[in-house]
């Protein structure tokens, strides 16, 4: 059991007939968590006869405490260490995301990107053919059964011949590797034709892009390079209809294949949330990701105008997670992203692996980041780092390291233990941590430490007031109709259908 500072009168508590759990106040309840991601409401009088051991055996709770694992007495400790070791499934597996930078050059000068965009004129940074194929071998090495290479930039769809050879480079290898193996581009859509396109869509390569908003707050965002006409927002729009129209002429389920999209959100995002929800319920885009600004880059030089406090991104969250569960009640089927994120972790019996919010996090054990020249990093965002002059997450180079170097470098290692939430002062004991995660790159690029402060991080400051928001409204769902809502949210379907076989 662990068991914060209680400022009111002294709790007695039986530690010899309780599970282990941590806990919070919520909403007038005591939240209690557990290693499996259980967690139970109790009011404040029946949580201290909970510590005491004095619930009598009629209570309505006493059943599901004993099978969360909460009490003591007949505890299937077993059945507990299944239920752990099935959230941790992604452990053992190894890098399975591997982020590939086909090139630095972009068309787009975005407000808040990081400092490793290169003009359109340097061609010097694509990735050449002879170092994607080595990414391909070097990549395929993984122990991980599922294999995505996700390509990114700069605009990678600039080197779309990097893009095509490790496409069908991979394809090939896969016949003797069998891995379950997926291809993405995150892509601006400004530099889309109609022949990159379709081979994309004939591919099955899936599509994400960038939509931060309606047109003035996008093209404010996310401006073009020069004198470039282009109006980013309406190429953005136009190709994802394209898209989408395409996947449904090909007889395709449009609930499972669609353009996702990400936005990234600024100050003047902060202003127009409800604008920004109800353009992505008009696109059909299924996953509105409300998402705050990382501190890398040009953001960290261009802050006074883009920026904001937590609390005042908390605050506008709050707005958004009600409006997008408003709209599922009114029939319409949306998301927001990041909060689906946790209710997988809540709600269901398995972490959903998103390497960036899990412990210990991916950086090098689940995910992988190419430089376009073949330095190898933890993550993508190891090299956003390097570009700002700190090569310090570089551990290693497709020329000359092998596999075993990299999972097991030293760098790696040290992420994991900084990331590992059983072992960090006040992670440990805090309720959010079966859900939680931390990224050290964050603290490093905020503190110069690994292991940062992390009650003082911005990101704990977001997780936790995620969470209690998901709590508080489970707790005043007396209907069950928000819980309904949020369990529709970690529905997951595989993309398999005749077509993209």
């Amino acid at each position: 059991m662990r068991t914060g500072t209680i400022k009111a009168r002294k709790l007695t508590v039986a530690p010899e007939k309780l599970g282990y759990f941590r806990y919070a106040r919520v909403a007038g309840k005591v939240v209690l968590t557990n290693d499996v991601g259980e967690f139970h409401f109790l009011s404040e009088d029946d949580f201290r006869l909970f510590l005491r051991a004095e619930l009598p055996e009629d209570h309505a709770d006493i059943a599901q405490l004993r099978f969360k694992g909460f009490l003591r007495e007949d505890l299937d400790t077993d059945a507990i260490a299944d239920r752990v070791r099935r959230k941790k499934h992604f452990l053992p597996n190894g890098p399975h995301l591997h982020a590939v930078i086909t090139t630095l050059r972009c068309n787009q000068s975005c407000r808040y990107c990081h400092a490793s965009r290169a003009d359109m004129s340097r061609v010097d940074t694509d990735m050449s053919l002879e170092t994607a194929k080595k990414v391909v071998d070097f990549a395929m090495q993984t122990t991980s059964s599922y294999v995505n290479f996700e390509f990114q930039g700069g605009e990678p769809t600039i080197n779309m011949a990097a893009i095509k050879f490790i496409v069908e480079y991979s394809k090939e290898k896969n016949k003797y590797e069998n891995k379950v193996l997926v291809h993405s581009v995150v892509t601006n859509m400004t530099y889309m034709t109609e022949e990159n396109a379709n081979w994309l869509i004939e591919n099955d390569v899936l599509v994400c892009t960038s939509l931060d908003g309606p047109e003035g707050l996008h093209n404010w965002n996310r401006a073009m390079t020069g004198n470039d006409p282009t109006n980013a927002y309406k190429d953005v729009v136009r190709w994802i209809k394209y898209f989408n129209q395409k996947y449904i002429e090909m007889g395709r389920d449009p609930n499972l294949w669609h353009v996702d999209a990400l936005m990234t959100t600024t100050s003047k995002s902060l202003a127009m949330w409800k604008e920004v929800v109800d353009l992505y319920l008009e696109l059909g885009i299924r996953s509105v990701h409300f998402r705050p600004l990382n501190p890398f880059g040009f953001a960290t030089k261009t802050w006074h105008k883009i920026g904001y406090t937590p609390k005042e991104f908390n605050d506008v969250y709050v707005k958004v997670l009600d409006y997008v569960v408003q709209l599922n009640k009114e029939g319409h089927e949306i998301i927001e992203g990041t909060a689906a994120t946790f209710l997988k972790k809540m709600l269901t019996a398995r972490d959903p692996n998103f390497v960036d919010i899990r412990s210990p996090v991916g950086s090098g054990t689940g995910q992988i980041g190419y430089s376009y020249d073949g330095t190898i990093y933890p993550s993508d965002e190891g090299r956003m780092v390097a570009a700002m002059g700190d090569d310090i997450f570089a551990i290693g180079h497709v020329d000359s390291s092998t596999y075993e170097e990299i999972v097991r470098h030293p760098t790696v290692r040290a992420i994991a233990v900084a990331s590992l939430l059983d072992s960090l002062p006040s992670c440990s004991t805090c309720f959010n941590a079966p859900y939680c995660g931390v990224r050290p790159l964050h603290n490093y690029m905020n503190g110069g430490d690994l292991f940062g402060q992390r009650p003082n991080t911005p990101k704990c400051a977001e997780y936790m007031h995620m969470t209690k928001q998901l709590f508080q409204r489970l707790i005043e769902d007396n209907e069950g109709e928000v819980e309904a809502i949020f369990r529709r949210w970690v529905i997951e379907r595989p993309r398999t259908d005749d077509t993209s076989q």
